[in-house]
């Protein structure tokens, strides 16, 4: 039985090594502020929350009642949406 042909692939190469946005590079490193502002955010989010239980709920904000918790994790789900940005 006669033996089949090896076919050769095509080799990938990327479209010039640029992103859609902004002409940079993808392979760019983040800006400073990234990880900085992440951080920052996690840092609130933690404090609001326990600021919030330890003061027995009078803290931050004792009118907004239990949307304190909203704001604490709001600001810990903004900080994922911000490390979704960092390269």
């Amino acid at each position: 039985m006669p033996k089949s042909r090896v076919r050769k692939k095509k080799v990938y190469s990327s479209p010039s090594g640029k992103s859609s946005q902004g002409g940079e590079s993808y392979n760019d490193p983040s800006p400073l502020w990234v990880p900085i502002t992440a951080v920052a955010l996690i840092v609130i989010g933690i404090g609001w929350l326990t600021l919030f239980y330890l003061s027995g709920m009078a803290y931050p904000v004792a009118a907004w009642g239990y949307w304190n918790l909203a704001v604490g994790f709001s600001a810990m789900v903004a900080a994922l949406l911000v490390l979704s940005k960092w390269r």
